[in-house]
């Protein structure tokens, strides 16, 4: 399920039942015919890791894209700390 944030929709948040250094929240944002740090500046300009509110310590953030045309994904991954 995508939870809103007021601003649009997280495609994937994982949050662990225990917070520890070994187990980061994640936000992953997908993308189609996008590249990956669209997917990353979504996720920064939406501020969608406002939903994890209660949550402190480190976000993770996934943007992944898949190009129509060329049948090839894209990843990146920043670390954010909350």
């Amino acid at each position: 399920k995508e939870l809103t944030t007021g601003k649009g929709f997280e495609d994937v948040v994982l949050v662990p039942f225990k917070k520890s250094p070994e187990t980061p929240a994640l936000i992953v944002e997908l993308k189609r015919n996008k590249c990956a740090d669209s997917a990353i500046n979504q996720i920064k300009e939406k501020k969608y890791f406002s939903e994890l509110a209660p949550y402190t310590g480190i976000v993770v953030f996934v943007g992944i894209s898949y190009d129509e045309d060329t049948k090839t994904h894209a990843c990146k991954i920043e670390w954010f700390e909350k």
